[in-house]
């Protein structure tokens, strides 16, 4: 009776053992960190932005993502002998893309409290300053020259654009828009005097549509706000250990400046059309 039983229970587990491990298997890859998972993979798995100069842009003949985040993923990815896979996303579905473990970094993201509710974010990649478009003729040096009733100011909806001219231009004609792309119309077509910007965004429209008219950074107060790379929360912090201590070593040597510089001119816009003031 006893050899019987324990006949019947080793058959049982030699039936069970397959289950459970895979079972382990797979609870092992679902708990698996980022830093883990792109040292067993060798791969390094970045949103990419489409139309994002000087971040981003996807060569149409190759297929190749090409820009100055780019350029800082690849160099993030040799630490690790790593690859790099290019993940199609937007600024808005990043942050659920890190969440769901569909990417491991998103470049030139603000860290938002919003935001960082549900991922976490590195030092800062830049300082990023606002200013403005301004149409040929039109002059204006800090926002109390744009906080006057006639003049019209075009923000895309719901951006840090939108939210800047609210704050710092109140008495100003608003000219709100859905699309980043349609400020660029509304300036082209003479319905707004002045397009807020962020800085980068500013010399890429311009670099594509330079007889927009100029960029300026705005003073009185200086509107500036960290980009950052964004990374999923969770409890094995190393991979934003190593990219924080990237971001140090190459902001502290100038490359990082170097590489945005180089996506700023893939829009045709040069060296000499960032302002001098214009630090990053």
């Amino acid at each position: 009776m006893t050899n019987q039983l324990s006949r019947r229970l080793l058959a049982g587990m030699a039936i069970a053992s397959p289950a459970m491990f895979i079972g382990s298997a797979q609870a092992q890859t679902a708990t698996e960190s980022a830093f883990d998972r792109v040292s067993r993979t060798k791969t390094l798995r970045v949103a990419a932005f489409p139309g994002a100069l000087p971040y981003f842009s996807k060569d149409l003949a190759s297929g190749n993502w090409v820009g100055a985040c780019t350029a800082m993923a690849a160099d993030i990815a040799k630490i690790f002998d790593a690859k790099v896979e290019y993940v199609e996303s937007t600024y808005g579905n990043a942050v659920l893309d890190l969440q769901t473990n569909k990417i491991d970094l998103a470049f030139a993201l603000n860290p938002t409290p919003a935001r960082a509710l549900s991922i976490t974010f590195s030092k800062p990649m830049l300082i990023h300053p606002f200013g403005a478009i301004l149409k040929k003729g039109f002059e204006a040096k800090n926002w109390e020259d744009l906080n006057k009733p006639e003049v019209r100011i075009v923000v895309d909806r719901g951006s840090l654009h939108d939210v800047a001219a609210r704050r710092f231009a109140p008495k100003a004609q608003l000219v709100v828009v859905e699309k980043p792309d349609e400020a660029i119309l509304t300036m082209n077509s003479g319905r707004a005097d002045v397009n807020i910007l962020a800085a980068m965004l500013a010399l890429s429209a311009l670099g594509k549509n330079p007889g927009l008219g100029r960029f300026v950074l705005l003073g009185n107060p200086i509107f500036a706000l960290p980009s950052c790379i964004g990374l999923r929360r969770e409890p094995d912090t190393r991979l934003r250990e190593v990219v924080d201590a990237w971001l140090d070593m190459n902001r502290g040597t100038g490359q990082i400046r170097e590489w945005l510089i180089a996506g700023i001119e893939m829009t045709g816009a040069t060296r000499a059309d960032i302002p001098n003031d214009l630090s990053f």
